[in-house]
């Protein structure tokens, strides 16, 4: 089993009494972040303006070829780059129809950043929304599939990962093919993102696929990425002014030009640090040699060793939304009670970190962790009863 605690020592060693198991919301930084923090900083002060000219240029060039990287994209030009997923969905949004109220096809465990603005959307008679139920997980695909089949939409977004549950949905080719050739299908992939090995080389030239460094990819804020199929959305009503580098489509007379790569969905002027951690942390691990396929196995078998050691600590493996059995999870675990908020607030109080969502207890395994970290967890959680 990987033990990595030492690459992990500055956050680790800020709070020793931690024991921080929410990677699945802020993983902690490896190490190698410190010193890309202050590249940032160093780079602005001996450059300043210039400074845009190693961020979009060679630094931006290393961010797009990790991401291509661990999600076997054939073009890593196609990957754009922002502050936040909501810039992406906001986009993303700006594509849809505006002669007819456009027909979105999505499920009802997204993430806030879609399920708040389209409902908001939705308020005002500016979209028409179906919604499947992501529950149960195994139902949840087939049902976006034959729904996809049954009624034209103009966008069909769904979870790699439910947030809610950690339920992951396999199979995309299958809903890419049901979408038809008019709708984009966008998949949030930041719960399966360095959790889980993700290969979109199927589904490349087809789906949008956007996530970031605030959770596994252990980089922290303001890495956020979107994969642009070529040919899709390809005029965003919403944009900035950094997607007018490069632009270089033959657009009609007087219009606004677009770069026909992932630079189409840039926005404007943003804090660059969040690249230099995230192209950090991804050489890391390169020369770690450490895979997503072992991120995901290592954090599974943190898991089990949890389970197996719940005996006499008030939480049954019954209560687990998704159980150990079904391989469709991602890296962390939910527990359904009724109580959810009154647990997390019990084990902040033991120095435990977790979170909740409504009636579920999130624990998120990463790469900080070892075998020892889930005996210390099991031990404070029998000493709360």
């Amino acid at each position: 089993m990987l033990d990595l605690r030492a690459h992990f020592s500055l956050f680790l060693g800020a709070d020793p009494e931690r024991l921080h198991f929410a990677a699945h919301s802020h993983h902690p930084w490896p190490d190698a972040t410190r010193e890309a923090q202050l590249a940032a900083w160093d780079l602005a002060a001996r450059r300043m303006d210039a400074k845009w000219g190693e961020v979009l240029g060679p630094l931006w060039a290393r961010c797009q070829g990790h991401v291509a990287r661990h999600l076997n994209l054939p073009d890593p030009a196609t990957v754009a780059f922002a502050p936040n997923t909501h810039e992406f969905v906001v986009r993303l949004l700006s594509c849809l129809p505006r002669h007819r109220t456009p027909r979105v096809l999505t499920t009802d465990g997204e993430f806030h950043s879609f399920a708040r603005q389209v409902a908001r959307l939705e308020e005002d008679g500016l979209l028409s929304i179906r919604r499947i139920p992501s529950e149960p997980g195994a139902d949840c695909l087939p049902r976006l599939i034959e729904a996809a089949r049954a009624q034209r939409f103009d966008l069909i977004w769904t979870s790699a990962v439910f947030f809610g549950t950690g339920f992951a949905l396999d199979g995309f080719e299958a809903l890419a093919e049901a979408a038809g050739d008019e709708a984009p299908l966008a998949i949030d992939g930041y719960h399966a993102f360095l959790a889980r090995p993700v290969d979109l080389s199927a589904i490349a030239s087809r789906a949008f696929w956007l996530a970031g460094g605030y959770k596994y990819a252990m980089a922290g804020e303001g890495a956020c990425f979107l994969h642009c199929p070529p040919g899709w959305a390809e005029r965003p009503r919403a944009t900035g002014w950094f997607a007018g580098f490069g632009a270089l489509s033959e657009a009609p007379q007087g219009a606004v030009p677009y770069p026909h790569d992932g630079r189409r969905f840039l926005g404007a002027t943003f804090d660059p640090s969040g690249l230099f951690r995230f192209d950090a942390t991804m050489r890391w691990l390169q020369e770690a040699g450490v895979t997503v396929a072992q991120i995901h196995a290592h954090a599974h078998a943190l898991q089990e060793r949890f389970v197996a050691g719940l005996a006499g600590t008030g939480l049954d493996a019954g209560r687990l939304v998704v159980p150990l059995g079904e391989r469709r999870r991602g890296n962390f675990l939910a527990f359904d009670l009724p109580d959810a908020a009154a647990w997390q607030a019990r084990l902040a109080a033991a120095r435990i970190v977790t979170d909740h969502r409504g009636s579920r207890l999130r624990f998120g395994f990463g790469l900080h962790h070892t075998e020892e970290e889930v005996e210390r967890l099991l031990e404070r959680l029998r000493g709360l009863r």
